[in-house]
């Protein structure tokens, strides 16, 4: 199973958007399903559903900086590569999106009743926040 069918799996299961993407790819790098679980568990919902940025880009952050992040070495090459990649990341997620903001994402504050009913009402976990972890998966599959 590729990462981006892990990744819709997930989503379509018990995860959030962060917890899916992440763990996805997280053995891959190094990193346990349940411990890339537990790490993303607070990023869903734009970090802790504040919908600052959206919880499939946080999750995508994540596996980048598995992938090409600097450790207890010091490799400032290595930071410099993970922020290049975030970038680029970034820049492709907002051309197809037009943000990675969650609330601008989603035309809506989910905190609020009325939020919340417009989110379910017009069935947005489906027709926007599906996407945005598949597309997260398949930015990354070609960035990685």
């Amino acid at each position: 199973m590729s990462g981006i069918e892990k990744a819709i799996s997930s989503f379509r299961g018990d995860f959030n958007c962060s917890q899916s993407i992440l763990s996805s790819y997280a053995t891959k790098y190094g990193l346990d399903r349940e411990t890339a679980l537990r790490i993303a568990t607070g990023f869903g919902g734009g970090m802790g559903r504040m919908q600052n940025t959206c919880g499939a880009v946080s999750g995508a952050f994540m596996v980048i900086g598995l992938r090409y992040g600097m450790g207890i070495n010091g490799d400032i090459e290595a930071r410099d590569k993970t922020y290049q990649v975030i970038r680029e990341f970034s820049n492709r997620f907002q051309e197809r999106h037009g943000s990675i903001i969650c609330r601008e994402l989603l035309g809506c504050d989910i905190n609020t009743p009325e939020g919340k009913n417009y989110y379910d009402q017009n069935d947005l976990f489906e027709k926007k926040c599906f996407q945005y972890v598949k597309d997260s998966a398949m930015i990354l599959e070609d960035l990685l």
